[in-house]
């Protein structure tokens, strides 16, 4: 290090590189117009980039490898959205990440992965899916409205922008309709509860991911609300009996074998956190993740 963490650019790992042709985008997506319980999750990009700077200190110690020298990441700043309007957000968001080689965003809210996914899928076709949540996200609607953060995964399997054979949830407990949770299932999705979750080990969870993931690309969507409360205080629906970090940091690190080609941390909202420890954990998901995608030394 030649400068002290608190004094590094406003970026995430500080890292200085602003090009959108880089090989990997990192990108604030400011939405949260889709929340059904507490709002501020437009503030997220800004409090992980913040916290990230713990993490700039040394090379990851599971895989040595040092993130920004080895990727040379560029932060290209935020993601426009239409003001109030979801919809109109979402093919706003899909038309910003259509260009970039590998992009991985810090929500926002979750409804923020439809349009990357979509993005993918014109690319790529459909593609896998690691989802941690406490959320299933399957509902066919928010409330009535056609789009929100909790129908996030039933338009992607509707539209065909993910392949639920090769999707696996980790971490779900929420209420949910019975309906709503055979539905799932019964398109392939494989779901690890939280239950299931505690009494299983991380390297036990990581085998049937990489088994129900397979070899073809796969992207990560990480909702920070996948983490109990204790470890996330800080978004928007909090839910009891959640993973602690280290079981979700612990799952990630023996994920190397997937073939990932996106990423998004979503949920974070910072006016409900406590010493940044949400914003924190979610910047680790991320350094978690470009370590795992990161050429071996």
């Amino acid at each position: 290090m030649t400068e002290p963490t608190f004094s590094l650019p406003p970026t995430f790992l500080g890292v200085r590189n602003t090009a959108r042709d880089a090989r990997l985008c990192i990108a604030g997506i400011p939405l949260d117009i889709g929340t059904t319980n507490r709002s501020g999750a437009r503030d997220g990009p800004v409090a992980i980039r913040r916290a990230s700077r713990m993490l700039v200190d040394g090379a990851h110690p599971h895989r040595w490898i040092d993130p920004v020298a080895d990727l040379d990441p560029a932060d290209i700043g935020n993601f426009a959205i239409a003001l109030g309007d979801l919809a109109a957000s979402l093919a706003l968001i899909e038309r910003q990440a259509a260009p970039l080689a590998h992009l991985v965003a810090l929500g926002g809210e979750h409804t923020i992965t439809l349009p990357l996914l979509r993005a993918l899928a014109k690319k790529r076709g459909a593609v896998g899916l690691v989802h941690f949540d406490a959320h299933i996200d399957t509902w066919k609607d928010n409330f009535g409205e056609t789009y929100g953060h909790g129908s996030v995964f039933f338009h992607a399997i509707a539209e065909g922008v993910v392949d639920p054979r090769r999707m696996v949830q980790i971490g779900i407990r929420s209420p949910v309709q019975k309906e709503i949770f055979d539905w799932t299932l019964a398109q392939g999705v494989t779901i690890i509860t939280a239950q299931d979750a505690h009494l299983r080990t991380p390297g036990d969870i990581a085998t049937t991911i990489r088994s129900v993931v397979g070899e073809a690309p796969a992207y990560l969507s990480f909702d920070i609300d996948a983490l109990d409360p204790a470890f996330a205080p800080g978004t928007g629906t909090p839910e009891v009996g959640g993973l602690a970090t280290w079981q979700a940091q612990a799952i990630l690190r023996q994920l190397e074998a997937i073939d990932f080609i996106g990423m998004d941390v979503v949920e974070v909202a910072p006016a409900y956190d406590t010493a940044e420890i949400t914003a924190l954990a979610a910047a680790t998901m991320v350094w978690e993740y470009l370590a795992l995608i990161a050429p071996a030394p």
